[in-house]
């Protein structure tokens, strides 16, 4: 399939894309990403990858739009993991034996510094 990217013209074929990403380690995704095999990967990292151009030369939308006319699932976002929530932490218990905070509010009036002197 033929595509523009940073204005300059190429001819991608899914299994080649999937091959040259078939090495490559994954950055961390924050942002647009693209599902190739079973890894996620950042779109500008495959776009820097699959053109061999800087990845300031290009936007993560052109690349998008070429992933996805050539069959990859791109998101907009990382994709949440499939495991279960976690249930939340219980809260720690707290010993009978240690004294529990209290704010300085809670102990009743402050004494006065000036002794009630002034006004």
């Amino acid at each position: 399939m033929r595509c523009v990217i940073a204005r300059f013209p190429f001819d991608l074929v899914k299994s080649e894309v999937e091959s040259k990403m078939a090495g490559i380690r994954p950055e961390e995704v924050t942002g647009a990403c693209v599902v190739i095999g079973r890894k996620v990967f950042p779109v500008k990292q495959v776009g820097e990858v699959i053109t061999r151009q800087d990845r300031r030369d290009f936007t993560a939308a052109e690349v998008t739009r070429a992933l996805v006319r050539l069959g990859f699932t791109c998101h907009a976002t990382p994709p949440q993991a499939q495991s279960p929530a976690p249930a939340p932490a219980p809260a720690p218990a707290q010993s009978e034996s240690q004294p529990q905070p209290q704010s300085p509010l809670a102990s009743g009036p402050t004494p006065d510094p000036f002794g009630g002197i002034g006004g």
